[in-house]
């Protein structure tokens, strides 16, 4: 197999946008106020030791309930207007696109992903999708009227690396098994041209992975946010990225700058492999 794709995953909330995507949606909906909220939910999985996602998505329908407002899947969706995203990202893609195709002489292909704990009927709805090949987010079960009853898929820290995997496999589509043995050689997108772009300790278990399989990733913050900034640090410290950037997704930005750099050597590294395997 020409393994020449590289993969760009992206994590959401707090990577492609400054708050979660439920602060600009669900909750101002809802009347709730953000930090009541995940108060409440940090307290309970405190208390309970319940996974934080699954609580999350139980108390929204809870929320909800309450307010006698049922959740359809279209209002998911005309939510995903409203999200607000860092400065740059809606050009970042087409910016990279060029970028690759123009360094690659259109001989590689750039795929980029999202692997979200956020809710995927929201995501659906972003004006961003149309650059993205596919997204892995939580998803709720909906009743005969269509109404969200409860959580069918839930995405945490850890179960992102599931989504790596697909990706890595070409298995993309959720009923398809990624367990079943595949060598490396047909394997479409390697590990090593995997580029993760995430913004906290949730991205741990997938930068991890990543980095020890041969790929990268960055890890960026908020500039004026000084616990952000820390934590990346401290990721970089620890190995788990190979740069950190301000989220500033504009031409020219550092983060740009970075992420070119991580590219030019994806790219001379599949040059490389290519030209190996023709000699052999």
């Amino acid at each position: 197999m020409k393994q020449n794709k590289i993969a760009l995953i992206y994590d959401f909330d707090g990577t492609l946008t400054p708050k979660t995507m439920q602060e600009y949606t669900l909750l101002p909906k809802l009347g709730i106020s953000p930090k009541k909220f995940w108060d409440s939910i940090n307290e309970e999985s405190h208390k309970t030791g319940g996974e934080t996602m699954m609580i999350f998505m139980r108390h929204l329908l809870d929320q909800a309930k309450d307010k006698n407002i049922k959740i359809s899947k279209n209002e998911f969706y005309k939510m995903g207007k409203d999200i607000k995203y860092y400065q740059g990202v809606t050009e970042w893609f087409g910016n990279i696109n060029k970028y690759i195709k123009k360094l690659s002489k259109n001989n590689i292909e750039i795929h980029h992903y999202i692997i979200s704990a956020g809710h995927i009927e929201i995501l659906e709805g972003i004006s961003i999708k149309k650059y993205i090949k596919k997204i892995f987010a939580s998803e709720y079960f909906y009743n005969t009227s269509k109404h969200a009853v409860f959580p069918k898929i839930v995405v945490t820290d850890t179960t992102k690396t599931q989504y790596l995997f697909r990706i890595n496999k070409g298995k993309e589509n959720l009923s398809e098994s990624i367990n079943t043995h595949m060598s490396e050689e047909k394997r479409p997108i390697p590990f090593d041209n995997m580029i993760y772009i995430g913004d906290g300790l949730t991205d741990v278990p997938s930068m991890a992975l990543i980095k020890k399989e041969g790929g990268h990733s960055i890890a960026v913050y908020q500039k004026k946010l000084n616990d952000q900034v820390k934590i990346c640090q401290e990721l970089s410290n620890a190995n788990r990225v190979d740069f950190i950037a301000e989220a500033d997704y504009r031409k020219g930005s550092e983060l740009y700058k970075k992420t070119c750099l991580l590219l030019n050597y994806v790219i001379a590294k599949i040059g490389y492999d290519l030209e190996l395997k023709k000699s052999k």
